[in-house]
């Protein structure tokens, strides 16, 4: 994820509003229920069981995290701050909202970038120190580490720390870094090397196949892209737990307009499956195929597929692009 540049918050309101209704027996309590729709791509839903958070730091964060879904990065960033001021003690709170603010910094001009990359900067810190071993706040500090600059706080030197760090808990994810670190010094070999070595490692390599494939992207190796991608769709087969790695090859597939037909069937296999996650938004993977449906020659298809993503998150403009280009 991206951990550079945006404009910093002016400020935030705090709600007087109600906290969450009581559940009712036999019924999930109702940030529970929240979080099932956010993983199930049912943004518009979650937001509504999560209209009066109250005071609780897990609503807002909850909200922020479906916000940060449907790229809506201003107001994902208030309200994560929002849980960060409630409960400063989590450390996921912390690191979704170095998230957040990162992808504010990354559409923001250089003088606000600088700002707010030192806000990311800290919040993945402090996300690091408050939980050593939350896996993801250390990957998120690793990658902002070696692609940010000193006078922010950066150093391949810090970087290859948190890989070190990584390296006791999840060797895996140690590899990937140092993959990403090799990258960046333009040593190429050697960061090739140690994705394969993530993949060897990985008890779910689905997930490091398509990160391998993510790295021959941008190298401009598309045939080798294309058929780590298809390691990892025939690895996901084989893990009910790696759904989402499909969405991720999909990405990559349309991302460069390659293999439509194949993008498609990964899709739908994604979307038809029971392991779904907020990593892979259903209504982000609905309009991608209404995309591709209609590249296929199938508007009928593509027309269902744009309305299956709105039904979920009426909000979410790319669908709501979509639906007028069906249009013409």
């Amino acid at each position: 994820m991206t951990v550079l540049a945006g404009h910093l918050l002016a400020g935030l309101v705090l709600t007087a509003a109600a906290a969450l209704p009581a559940p009712v027996p036999g019924q999930k309590e109702p940030l529970a229920e929240a979080n099932a729709a956010l993983q199930a791509g049912e943004a518009d839903k979650a937001l509504a069981l999560l209209d009066k958070p109250g005071n609780r730091a897990e609503a807002y964060n909850l909200r922020c995290r479906v916000e940060y879904a449907l790229t809506q990065w201003d107001r994902a960033a208030n309200d994560c701050e929002q849980a960060v001021k409630l409960d400063g003690r989590n450390s996921d709170d912390h690191l979704w909202l170095g998230r957040a603010l990162g992808e504010k910094a990354s559409r923001a001009s250089f003088m606000s970038a600088y700002s707010l990359a030192k806000r990311v900067r800290a919040e993945f810190e402090e996300a690091a120190r408050l939980n050593p071993r939350n896996v993801e706040a250390l990957a998120a500090l690793g990658e902002f580490y070696y692609s940010a600059p000193g006078m922010i706080g950066g150093g391949i030197d810090k970087s290859e720390t948190v890989a070190a760090q990584l390296d006791k808990i999840d060797p895996v994810r140690a590899h990937e870094l140092r993959g990403n670190i090799a990258e960046h010094r333009n040593d190429y070999g050697t960061a090739e090397r140690e994705l394969k070595q993530a993949i060897a490692g990985s008890a779910h390599p689905a997930f490091q196949w398509m990160t391998l494939a993510s790295f021959y992207r941008r190298r401009e190796r598309l045939a080798e892209m294309e058929s780590a991608i298809r390691s990892g769709e025939n690895a996901a087969k084989r893990d009910k737990h790696a759904g989402v790695a499909l969405y991720n090859g999909a990405s990559l597939l349309c991302a460069t307009k390659r293999d439509p037909a194949r993008a498609a069937k990964m899709l739908g296999d994604y979307l038809g499956g029971s392991a779904k996650t907020e990593e892979g938004p259903a209504f982000v993977a609905h309009a991608w195929l209404a995309r591709l449906k209609q590249q296929l020659g199938d508007p009928a298809a593509a027309s269902r597929e744009q309305a299956a993503a709105l039904a979920l998150a009426h909000e979410y403009k790319p669908a709501l692009k979509m639906k007028q280009d069906l249009k013409h």
